[in-house]
C-alpha cells in the first residue's frame, strides 16, 4: 500500500523500492511475462501479457524498470553467447543487477547512427571513451549496455557495436541532470580510458546497429503504457466532478470539457486494440516489428493529451497541485523524444509499413 500510495502520488521512488516490487514479482514467478520458459519466464500469451500489466497500471503498481527484462535482455537471449546468457540472465530476473541504457549522445539521439563514442580494441578488452546522456537512472545502475563506434569506415551504421559495461569500472563517471520539477531521473555518464573485456562485446563486432534496432522494437512496444493511462483518465473524470469552470459548475457538466475527455477515451480505447495487434504479431514473429512504432506515438500522443488536459482542469489551481499532477505534466513532454522521436517513427512507419 505505501508503494501505491506513492506512485498515485507522483513521488519519485528510491532504488530499493523499485527493487521491493520487483522482487515480490520475481518470488512469485511473474517479473518477466514475455521471457520463454527456458530462461526463467512465464512465456505469457499478448493477452495475457496485456491483461496483466494493465492491471498492474491500474492497480498504482510501480513500473518495472525496462532497461533490464524488456530491452537488453531480449538481446542477450537473441544475440548474445551462452556464456553471457548464464552470466547475466539469472541476476537480470532477480533483480541483483539494474541495467542502463547507453545510446543517446549529445549530438546523436534520434540520428543514432552519427553517436560518437568509440571502443578501440587492445587485445583482450576494448578501451572506451565518450559521453552517454538522458541516461535515466544510471545513479542506480549496476551495469550499462552501449553502443559505442568500433570502425569509421563506410555508412555510419556499420560501425556501431554492442557493449555491456559495469558501472563500477574505473573510468566511468555519473553526472545528474536535475529536471524542472526538481527530480534527479536521467544523467550524464562519463567514458574515460574505461577498459571493458571482450568477452562483453554483443554479438558481432560492427553488428550492434541491428541489435540496436532490436532492441528499440521491444522498448516502442512497451511504450503503449494503456494500464496507467486507463488510471490517469480516472482520476480526470474524478477532477472533472469536484473541480468548477468558470460559470462555477462542474466540469462535468461542461459538454466542451466532456467531449475532450470522452475523445481521450476512445484513443485509449484503439490503442488498447492495436497494443494485443502489435502483441500478437511479436509473438508470432518471434520479434517486435515495425507496428510498434505506431505504439509510440499512439501511447505518447495520449499521455501528453491526458496530462495536459488534467492540467486545464486544475485551472489557476495547477500552480498549487500536487506532484501527481504538475510532474506527470512535466515529465511526460519527454514521452514523444525518447525511445526514437515520434518523427522518426514516422519516417519507421512511411518506409517499412506503407512503403514509401
Amino acid at each position: 500500500m505505501e508503494l501505491r500510495n506513492k506512485v498515485v502520488a507522483g513521488e519519485h521512488l528510491t532504488k530499493e523500492e523499485y527493487l521491493r516490487w520487483h522482487r515480490l514479482l520475481f518470488e512469485r514467478g511473474w517479473i518477466a511475462p514475455s521471457w520463454p520458459r527456458a530462461f526463467g519466464g512465464c512465456e505469457w500469451s499478448a493477452v495475457r501479457q496485456h491483461i496483466f500489466e494493465e492491471e498492474c497500471g491500474l492497480a498504482g503498481a510501480p513500473g518495472i524498470m525496462p532497461f533490464g527484462i524488456r530491452m537488453v535482455a531480449p538481446v542477450i537471449m537473441k544475440f548474445g553467447s551462452a556464456a553471457q546468457q548464464q552470466r547475466f540472465l539469472p541476476r537480470i530476473l532477480s533483480g541483483e543487477d539494474w541495467w542502463c541504457q547507453g545510446y543517446s549522445e549529445p549530438g546523436a539521439g534520434s540520428d543514432l547512427a552519427s553517436l560518437r563514442t568509440r571502443a578501440e580494441r587492445r587485445g583482450g578488452h576494448y578501451l572506451v571513451n565518450g559521453q552517454k546522456t538522458w541516461t535515466t537512472l544510471a545513479h542506480y545502475a549496476d551495469w550499462i549496455f552501449c553502443l559505442v563506434r568500433t570502425a569509421r569506415e563506410g555508412r555510419p551504421q556499420e560501425g556501431i557495436s554492442f557493449l555491456l559495461i559495469d558501472m563500477r569500472s574505473p573510468g566511468v563517471t555519473v553526472r545528474p541532470i536535475i529536471m524542472l520539477d526538481g527530480g534527479h531521473e536521467v544523467n550524464e555518464v562519463w567514458l574515460e580510458n574505461v577498459e571493458v573485456p571482450v568477452a562483453n562485446l554483443v554479438g558481432e563486432e560492427n553488428k550492434g546497429w541491428t541489435y540496436a534496432k532490436y532492441l528499440l522494437g521491444h522498448e516502442r512496444t512497451g511504450n503503449a503504457g494503456t494500464g496507467f493511462c486507463r488510471r490517469w483518465l480516472g482520476e480526470l473524470k474524478a477532477l472533472a466532478r469536484l473541480q468548477a469552470g468558470s460559470d462555477g459548475r462542474p466540469l462535468a457538466d461542461d459538454w466542451r470539457f466532456r467531449d475532450r475527455i470522452t475523445r481521450l477515451e476512445i484513443e485509449l480505447m484503439a490503442l488498447e486494440v492495436m497494443n494485443l495487434r502489435v502483441l500478437k504479431l511479436e509473438e508470432e514473429r518471434h520479434a517486435p516489428g515495425p507496428e510498434a512504432s505506431l505504439l509510440k506515438i499512439m501511447g505518447s500522443d495520449l499521455q501528453q493529451a491526458l496530462t495536459e488536459l488534467t492540467m486545464r482542469a486544475l485551472g489557476h489551481d495547477g500552480a498549487r497541485a500536487p506532484q501527481a499532477a504538475t510532474g506527470r505534466y512535466f515529465n511526460f513532454r519527454k514521452a514523444s523524444i525518447y525511445a526514437g522521436s515520434n518523427e522518426i517513427q514516422r519516417n519507421i512507419i512511411a518506409r517499412h509499413i506503407l512503403g514509401f
